[in-house]
């Protein structure tokens, strides 16, 4: 078996070959002899499958210049495709004597003991499908938690339940493709380790944005130890055979490694400066987890094209949502599109047809870059959920609106892109969930014991009067109403719908806006049916249905507002009173209601074959309003019939009233709700 690991700063790297028995471990060293551009290597005779292993790296100590070799840490192989145990323990894996690694000595203590071990794993495997190569377009992303989604589902085996195996169960694929998504996200999967201050007292990090190794799936979500290869693949393919793709969350802007004071597990104690952000020896914090992966460095830019040819290669996984992106793409000048991680990415031949998506901020005052990632790239919009939030909590008028309606234009169009480049969202894993954001102002931390400290303030919320869960029947069906717009406004706008897993089925955190570090019922799904959770359900599944029968609701390019085969724009914005919006009515901040005109006649999708595919006209009406408002509905020339289609103020969306309505009627919609007609014409 051949083993192979970089360190520019090693003097001699041993391979230890781990053995346990009755709980106590014992290691034969061998000595990788051969160094070939900064890569030591060879080849140790009689290693099969499944043995475990570590490296033990000797060379410089010296924390303020950045290598902190320390050959009693014993290391996880940056590439190891399967990591066995689990982090229990921080002291044993600290490098230093003392508090302080600038003050202090190298440490004596021997990892070996506690540290999570590399395993050697063989390639191939069970095949991962045809990947449905699903059109932008037509993408509809849910992001989940493979654990949390199915740790409470009845149908999934206990021994299942959270586990890879558990989101492949028929039962569970069956959900996802009645409820019409087209791609599930899943919530960090590489092989993860719980950071220091959560280990410290007695936490783990449940959502997993701490990764311990870039090539190995979490060890946590096998039914079966050690099978966690095997049993992702197999997830993998049990969803391509449903036409659903799979999207990873990938954590590559920093580990679990933590500031300068934390545990040597890998990176660190292998050639620190070469893969961290170093000041002085200190790690550099743009991320808000203690450091950060040095993106133009050869070392993290190999590291990461190489992770994501695995998994996209081998494993089967059709895209990646790249979290805090833009220090990926930060150089010593500022962000570069083009920096040398982003283009290793961009031009990469396996990942030519990979979806891939950036989280477009970090943890500094100048992290937010939304809209300035090159043209293979689609974002996660913060700008359509901030002003979709104030909105239909009546914070803002409709001037921003209507950009993040028609595929956020002024957001993508630079960059060369299309509307789909644009993720729209309200709700994702960090934040309140749906129900929560219209049942609560303030975030309501307690219970991850850091004095409510932690979690945005910027929740953009509303209560509808009273914070929390209430029993007046009133306010319940003001925030159903609420919710349901909030969903519709997502799945109804022009771009790529993302949805949150659980807010279809009215799940709450019960005013939890960061629960990272809670492995319990308040993040897994309640898949218990009550009457208020199948509505939500009933309505998600309607709303999306209709984007995917409806090509003009899901446009391939951007509107231009020039006329079509039915002779008027492909566009139009109405007032209240029915007429075209006026500059005085777009800079009316005070305005709370808009009407949405889409033409059909030419909705430039076009099928898998290439022929175009024409539409109905659409009139979408919003209004945040929390008052009733009579509109009047556009004349004749823009649709002579129009047939309600969906009505948020009914639990389920169907249209109290189904009968065509025609042009220049008058309609009155209730407060802080949104409907659809459907518009026909004889032309």
């Amino acid at each position: 078996m051949r083993f192979a690991v970089a360190s520019t700063v090693a003097e001699a790297v041993e391979v230890c070959l781990v053995d346990e028995r009755d709980g106590v471990r014992t290691e034969r060293r061998v000595e990788l002899t051969e160094r070939t551009f900064g890569v030591w290597h060879g080849v140790i005779p009689g290693v099969t499958s499944g043995q475990r292993y570590g490296f033990r790296v000797h060379g410089p100590y010296r924390p303020a210049d950045g290598p902190r070799c320390n050959p009693a840490k014993l290391l996880v192989d940056p590439y190891a495709r399967r990591v066995s145990g689990t982090l229990s323990t921080v002291d044993t894996m600290l490098d230093y004597k003392g508090d302080n690694p600038f003050q202090g000595t190298s440490s004596d203590v021997d990892s070996l003991p506690d540290v999570p071990l590399s395993v050697v794993t063989a390639p191939g495997g069970t095949g991962t499908g045809i990947k449905p190569d699903t059109p932008f377009e037509e993408t509809v992303i849910y992001e989940l938690h493979v654990r949390g989604f199915t740790m409470r589902h009845p149908d999934v085996p206990p021994e299942q339940r959270g586990t890879y195996l558990g989101l492949a169960h028929p039962s569970v694929i069956d959900y996802l493709v009645r409820l019409g998504v087209t791609a599930v996200e899943l919530m960090p999967v590489h092989a993860i380790a719980d950071e220091p201050p959560l280990l410290r007292t007695g936490r783990r990090n449940y959502w997993g944005y701490s990764t311990l190794a870039f090539h190995a799936p979490h060890p946590g979500y096998a039914s079966v130890p050690g099978n966690e290869v095997e049993e992702f693949r197999t997830m993998v393919a049990a969803l391509h055979a449903a036409g659903l793709e799979v999207i990873m969350d990938v954590v590559f802007n920093h580990t679990c490694e933590g500031d300068a004071f934390g545990p040597s597990l890998s990176l660190r104690g292998l050639d620190a400066g070469a893969y961290y952000l170093l000041d002085d020896g200190s790690t550099v914090d743009w991320t808000g987890c203690g450091n950060t992966l040095d993106p133009a460095s050869p070392s993290v830019v190999r590291l990461v094209t190489d992770s994501l040819r695995y998994f996209a290669g081998e494993l089967g996984v059709d895209g990646f949502r790249f979290d805090l992106a833009t220090v990926l793409g930060r150089t010593r000048d500022g962000f570069d599109p083009a920096s040398p991680l982003l283009t290793a990415i961009t031009t990469d031949p396996v990942l030519a047809s990979a979806k891939l998506i950036a989280e477009p901020w970090d943890a500094t005052a100048d992290g937010y870059r939304l809209g300035e990632f090159g043209p293979q790239w689609t974002e996660w919009n913060g700008r359509f959920r901030d002003t979709a939030r104030d909105f239909w909590r009546g914070a803002t008028g409709v001037r921003d609106l209507a950009y993040r309606l028609s595929g956020s234009e002024d957001v993508f169009a630079r960059t060369a892109r299309r509307p789909w480049a644009s993720i729209n969202f309200v709700t994702a894993h960090d934040g309140f969930t749906l129900r929560d954001l219209v049942s609560y102002v303030d975030k309501h931390n307690d219970a991850n014991g850091e004095d409510n400290r932690d979690g945005t303030d910027d929740n953009r919320a509303d209560n509808l009067g009273v914070e929390g869960d209430t029993s007046d029947e009133e306010i319940r069906a003001r925030r159903a109403t609420q919710a349901r717009a909030l969903l519709a406004t997502v799945l109804l706008s022009t771009g790529t719908p993302m949805l949150v897993a659980g807010d279809e089925r009215w799940r709450t955190q019960g005013g939890n806006n960061n629960p990272y570090c809670l492995d319990d019922e308040t993040s897994w799904l309640d898949w218990e049916s009550t009457v208020d959770s199948e509505a939500m359900l009933s309505f998600a599944r309607k709303v999306i249905a209709l984007r995917a029968h409806s090509p003009a609701l899901r446009q391939p390019a951007f509107f231009d507002g020039r006329p079509t085969r039915s002779g008027e724009p492909d566009l139009v914005w109405f007032s209240p009173a029915g007429e075209p919006m006026t500059d005085a009515d777009w800079f009316d901040d005070g305005r709370r209601c808009l009407s949405m005109w889409i033409d059909g006649s030419e909705s430039l999708s076009r099928t898998r074959d290439g022929e175009l595919v024409s539409d109905d006209s659409w009139l979408i009406v919003l209004h945040a309003g929390t008052e009733p408002i009579e509109i009047t509905l556009p004349e004749a020339r823009y649709g002579e019939a129009f047939l309600p289609e969906l009505d948020t103020v009914t639990p389920d969306g169907v249209p109290a009233e189904v009968d065509p309505v025609p042009p220049r009627a008058r309609v009155t919609l209730p407060p802080r709700s949104l409907r659809v007609y459907r518009v026909r014409t004889t032309t």
